[in-house]
């Protein structure tokens, strides 16, 4: 059974992460930063970096919430990003965003689902995801869907938590997901089930090298797995 924010509703996984993202649009990125210490916008530089050999021109960023990562991907310089999420309130904050910097021609936020992309196979030159995929309601099809939008030798790089290994990184970030990230995260953002939801997710997602198994049994070549800050997160990346 899969993790979902609101274990009293009887609506799927999809429809509750909907609701959640919708109900803390407005406090999501001051939660994103302070939460993270700003370690997450070090983390998205680096999954970017990680696309600038391929200088993608078409990018596709799936769960796009208010554009953080397509906003980053402007380094790349690409002649267009399409943002991708299932909530229209994440999406309200991140048009904000573009508009204020004048980037309305480049980017463009799509209220869509990423596991029943709405664009024709081989579209893409790059696919990115930051925090995402953990809250697919069918990983693989989600995962697949990225697969077949992506053009034969470009690149997806996937940005997700993980869960540290060692001591003693493993105990402080189980004591801070579990007992102190919820606090603030309900306190700020009014929403008693956003924040205890973050560690479930993370602590009931495949990551390390059974994502990766995952990503190859879909059909990505050449995958790779670069652990992030003592395994808080880290970046995937694949080939089609």
């Amino acid at each position: 059974m899969s993790v979902v924010p609101y274990k009293d509703q009887e609506t799927g996984k999809k429809t509750q992460v909907a609701q959640m993202f919708n109900s803390i649009a407005k406090r999501y990125d001051f939660l994103n930063h302070f939460l993270s210490a700003g370690i997450d916008i070090i983390w998205r530089k680096k999954a970017v970096k990680l696309l600038e050999q391929t200088k993608p021109q078409l990018l596709l960023d799936i769960a796009t919430g208010t554009g953080d990562f397509a906003l980053e991907a402007m380094r790349l310089k690409p002649r267009q990003i399409i943002g991708l999420d299932i909530s229209e309130g994440m999406l309200a904050v991140g048009r904000e965003k573009i508009k204020k910097r004048g980037l309305e021609n480049v980017i463009e936020l799509q209220l869509g689902d990423s596991e029943n992309i709405q664009f024709p196979d081989n579209h893409f030159d790059a696919i990115t995801v930051a925090f995402g995929v953990r809250n697919f309601e069918n990983l693989e099809k989600g995962l697949s869907e990225m697969y077949r939008v992506l053009k034969p030798g470009g690149k997806a790089v996937i940005l997700e938590f993980s869960k540290p290994q060692k001591f003693p990184m493993k105990q402080t970030y189980n004591f801070y997901f579990k007992h102190i990230l919820p606090v603030f995260g309900k306190l700020i953002s009014k929403d008693n089930a956003a924040y205890t939801y973050l560690p479930e997710s993370v602590q009931a997602f495949p990551d390390g090298k059974d994502f990766l198994t995952i990503l190859n049994k879909i059909g990505f070549k050449t995958t790779e797995w670069h652990s992030l800050t003592f395994g808080i997160s880290s970046i995937y990346t694949g080939k089609k």
